[in-house]
This record gives C-alpha cells, sequence and structure tokens, in this order.
C-alpha cells in the first residue's frame, strides 16, 4: 500500500484553480494508493463553514468523497490557513482530522505536522496564531458578514508579513530539529512537515525530519513506499 502527501496547495492563491489537483486525487487509486494524507494548506483560506465556501473546496470535496467511496483512507493535517474544521461540516470527509497524524508504514514511524507552530522564537505570529483559531474567534468570525472577516485576515496577515520578516527569511533549522528530537523521543522515526514550502531533509538524533515541497511549487503528489 502507497502512502500519498500533498502539502501547501493554497488553491485560489499561489495554487491557483482546483482542476489540476483534483485531477491528480481521482489518479490516486489506480496508482495503488491507499491512504493520503493531506498536510495542510490545501486552500489558501479554508474556514470551517459552507457559508465560506470557495469555488476551490467545492471542487476538491466531491473528490474527497469519492476517494473515501473508493476505499482511501483520508488524514488532514490542519494548517495556518485551516481555520475551525474541527466540528464542522468538513469533518467527515476524513479518517483523521488535527494538527498531526502518526501512521506506520512499511516498518517506519511517521509522524505528520504541518509546521508553522515550531518556530519558538516567532512570539509574535504564535500569539496571531492562537488567537485566531481560539473559541471565542470562532463564535464572532461565523456570526460577521464573510467580506467583513476577510479584510480583517488579510490586513492581519500584511502586518505580520512586515512585522516577522525575519522569521520567514530562512528555515529555522535549529528550532525544527529541538521539535523533532523531542518527538522522536516519543517512538517516530521520520517528522514530515509542510509550511515552508521547500524541500529538505534534516539529521536529528533518533530520527529524519523531512520537508516537503508545497504543491504549488512542484504540482507533485508526493509518494511514500514507491
Amino acid at each position: 500500500m502507497s502512502v500519498a502527501i500533498v502539502a501547501d496547495a493554497h488553491l485560489g492563491g499561489p495554487g491557483g484553480a482546483a482542476g489540476p489537483l483534483v485531477k491528480q486525487l481521482l489518479e490516486l487509486p489506480e496508482r495503488g494508493c491507499r491512504h493520503l494524507v493531506l498536510l495542510g494548506d490545501i486552500f489558501q483560506v479554508w474556514m470551517g463553514s459552507p457559508h465560506w465556501e470557495t469555488p476551490e473546496v467545492r471542487e476538491v470535496v466531491p473528490a474527497l468523497r469519492r476517494l473515501r467511496a473508493a476505499g482511501l483512507r483520508i488524514d488532514y493535517v490542519e494548517g495556518n490557513r485551516d481555520f475551525f474544521l474541527k466540528r464542522s461540516p468538513y469533518e467527515e470527509l476524513f479518517d483523521h482530522l488535527s494538527t498531526e497524524v502518526t501512521f506506520e508504514h512499511q516498518g517506519v514511524r511517521y509522524l505528520a505536522v504541518h509546521g508553522d507552530g515550531l518556530n519558538d522564537r516567532d512570539r509574535q505570529y504564535l500569539f496571531w496564531r492562537w488567537i485566531s483559531k481560539s473559541a471565542p474567534v470562532r463564535f464572532v468570525v461565523f456570526r460577521l458578514p464573510v467580506a467583513l472577516v476577510n479584510r480583517a485576515l488579510h490586513s492581519t496577515e500584511a502586518r505580520l508579513s512586515r512585522t516577522n520578516f525575519k522569521h520567514k527569511r530562512s528555515v529555522p533549522v535549529e528550532a525544527i530539529r529541538r521539535y523533532g528530537e523531542r518527538r522522536f523521543a516519543e517512538g517516530h522515526d521520520v517528522l514530515l512537515l509542510g509550511h515552508f514550502h521547500t524541500e529538505q531533509r534534516i539529521q536529528a538524533a533518533g530520527g529524519e525530519i523531512r520537508l516537503l515541497d508545497s504543491w504549488f511549487n512542484s504540482h507533485r503528489v508526493e509518494w511514500l513506499g514507491t
């Protein structure tokens, strides 16, 4: 059984329209895939309410349902652009929906995490991450006009991009390594990360850390066990 992984498609943003990715997803069963891991940020923004659906969400959701009906296991790891998917109508699309997923493949124990919360020095972003996904914000945003919340999101992101630029210039290798070593001590062998939009391997005590390229850069589905 092969495992397919898609990270950071950002459909509706730099990833463009959903059609090319949907085509790749629907081809997975005939390519021998029985487990699909979506490593977060599949859309530029995904809010856990049909009221917020974009054309890209409306195109991808039926494809995921077809894959589940064909017997694929689908896990979703929430990214920084995924909001309030738990306890939403979209949760039923997945076998597992969380901030991380673990699985074993060919005797290797994998841990998949999006990766946006690993840089412990970027405190401004970590605060924004915490507050933007909090229960009070969920309560408020689902009761406000979509256009108003979109403006607030884009404005906040723009300010963050200007103020925490020093944390975006390079991959925080040492912070990632520290995190990986802590998780390897729990019994994992390989840590899979998205978010950084670049392909890289980092060796750490106890295992290997693999940063996956973004789909919007590569337009490629990643595979384990092929």
